[in-house]
Parts: structure tokens; C-alpha cells; sequence
């Protein structure tokens, strides 16, 4: 297996080992760990390096569970945990204010960085669409999609693959916003 195999492998395997309580907030309590596979495979189709694809297995640690800062660069290297740094929102905040950094901020994202945030929102789309989180209605999921719309238009230079899937995918769940049934297409 080579090194770089081996670093994506050993990332899944944490982000299982942190997230295995962890669970989508859907009526089924989808493994939280599917979205990180997820994140991982949109990166890794689009091209992107070993790093990018772990760190997208590892994107939200610390956001999330609570992992260290230190604890990803003596596991997986500094640029890994620079990656995911640089993703992660301040907890401490409020939620609109988290939320308002993420746009405020895009434009700064360097292409690795805005991958990983693209790929984040595209997986969250899939699931918006799919599996909505408990309690959701269209309203609720509209508002999600206009937030996500505002980080990726200002992020410079978005990987063409990723904003691809993205256009893809905002532009059927709009279309289904307004329809009576959702379906689940895996993604």
C-alpha cells in the first residue's frame, strides 16, 4: 500500500473511531461517519491530493468532537491539521455569527481549503435532499441552501469538478422545494 493510501485509510479510520457516536440529525440517525466518506469520496473524484481527501475524512474533529488542533498534526502532520483548522468554526460563537464568518471568510480560502468547504456543502445538499434533518420543512432547507450559496460564490477559484456537482445538486433540490414529494437518489 503506498503512503499515500495509507494516510486517506488511517483517516478514515479515525474519523470513525471519534465520530462512531456521532449521528446525522435525519429521522434514521444516519452514521455521521457516511457524510465524512462522502466529503472524502468528492475530493478524491475531483482530483484533489492525499491530504485533501484525509482531511475531508477529518473536517470536523475539531468543530465537532472535540479534537485537538495537536492531536491532528502529531496524528496526521501540520498541512492535515491546517486543513481542517481552517474549516473548523469557532463553537464559541453563536450560530449566526459562525455562519456569518463562513462567508465572511471564503474569499481568503486557498483551492485546497475552498475544495474542502465545497465538497462539505455539496454533501450537505445530498443529505438535505435524501435524508433531511428531523423537523425540517422546505422553508428551513431553503434558508440552508441560500446560506451555502453565499460561501460558495464568494470562494475564489472553486475546484471545476466540485463546482460542478454542487450547481448540480443546489439546482435539483431548488427544483424540488417546490414540489409535494422528496425522493431519495443516493447521491
Amino acid at each position: 500500500m503506498n503512503e499515500e493510501m495509507l494516510l486517506v485509510v488511517r483517516a478514515a479510520e479515525f474519523a470513525a473511531r471519534v465520530h462512531a457516536r456521532h449521528r446525522r440529525k435525519d429521522v434514521d440517525e444516519t452514521p455521521y461517519v457516511n457524510h465524512l466518506a462522502h466529503v472524502a469520496r468528492l475530493l478524491a473524484e475531483a482530483g484533489c491530493d492525499a491530504n485533501v481527501v484525509a482531511a475531508g475524512f477529518l473536517h470536523d474533529t475539531i468543530e465537532d468532537v472535540r479534537v485537538s488542533y495537536e492531536t491532528l498534526v502529531a496524528e496526521f502532520g501540520e498541512d492535515i491539521a491546517d486543513l481542517v483548522r481552517a474549516v473548523t468554526d469557532d463553537k464559541s460563537q453563536r450560530w449566526q455569527k459562525r455562519k456569518q464568518a463562513q462567508i465572511d471568510h471564503a474569499p481568503e480560502a486557498t483551492p485546497r481549503v475552498a475544495a474542502l468547504k465545497l465538497a462539505d456543502k455539496i454533501s450537505n445538499l445530498y443529505s438535505l435532499r435524501d435524508t433531511p434533518p428531523h423537523g425540517w420543512d422546505k422553508a428551513e432547507i431553503a434558508k440552508y441552501i441560500d446560506w451555502a450559496h453565499r460561501v460558495v460564490s464568494k470562494l475564489p477559484a472553486p475546484n471545476a469538478v466540485l463546482f460542478a456537482d454542487y450547481e448540480a445538486i443546489r439546482a435539483k433540490l431548488l427544483g424540488r422545494i417546490g414540489g409535494s414529494q422528496w425522493e431519495s437518489n443516493p447521491p
